[in-house]
């Protein structure tokens, strides 16, 4: 409907804003200051960063809800990632927000977003346009491996500080013995983040295939 096409725009929007900025900031701020402006990524973006992500899982609601067809199951896993290593892994340790994976991270996340989130917009207003579509559905391909890679990478580097801080580490006693270690926690989580990268990658050719195959077959016909 009208409504919800509408909704979904100014959702895009929104997204589209943030990311921006969040990408636009992080290069003026390297074009400035060089590699000091690594250390202090989160400092200075991590909020708006933090809102993004935030504010992304209304789009779980938007699939189980229908009116966005993209795979549930996939988009789960996407911002589970995301929210766990944002939230759980960096946020939670201030040693972690001043290595330059964060600004790796970043930076990617941000360069598929802004990707993402612009082709969104103009398919929300019947416009789509060769080269954005292509970038969409090509560019998520090689560049989500090194993503997560840099996921893991951040887990690992987490993993001395939740051992010496016992960060989310829980011991009960009462009313029986029991302890949760949160480091192995992390490192399970490891082996889940590269399982699901394979769904993941796996459902972005079904995606490539559906949205550009098509369009070369018809190309090709006619």
């Amino acid at each position: 409907s009208f409504a919800m096409n509408t909704y979904l725009f100014v959702y895009d929007l929104m997204q589209f804003c943030g990311h921006s900025w969040i990408f636009t900031n992080m290069i003026i701020r390297f074009m400035s200051f060089g590699r000091d402006s690594l250390a202090d990524t989160f400092y200075s973006i991590g909020l708006v960063m933090r809102l993004c992500q935030l504010l992304s899982v209304l789009e779980i609601l938007h699939i189980l809800i229908g009116i966005d067809k993209s795979c549930l199951f996939t988009r789960i896993l996407q911002i589970t990632e995301r929210i766990i290593v944002l939230f759980v892994v960096i946020n939670s340790q201030e040693e972690v927000q001043g290595k330059y994976v964060v600004c790796v991270l970043f930076f990617l996340w941000n360069l598929l977003d802004v990707i993402r989130y612009t082709y969104n917009m103009l398919s929300r207003t019947g416009i789509y346009y060769l080269p954005l579509t292509w970038l969409n559905f090509s560019l998520c391909i090689p560049v989500y491996p090194l993503l997560v890679l840099a996921e893991a990478f951040a887990i690992c580097v987490s993993l001395p500080y939740f051992e010496s801080f016992g960060t989310y580490s829980i011991k009960l006693l009462f009313p029986f013995a029991f302890s949760i270690y949160f480091p192995y926690v992390l490192k399970t989580y490891l082996l889940v983040l590269f399982i699901g990268m394979s769904f993941i990658i796996q459902n972005l050719f079904s995606e490539r295939k559906a949205h550009l195959g098509t369009g070369s077959t018809k190309k090709k016909r006619s």
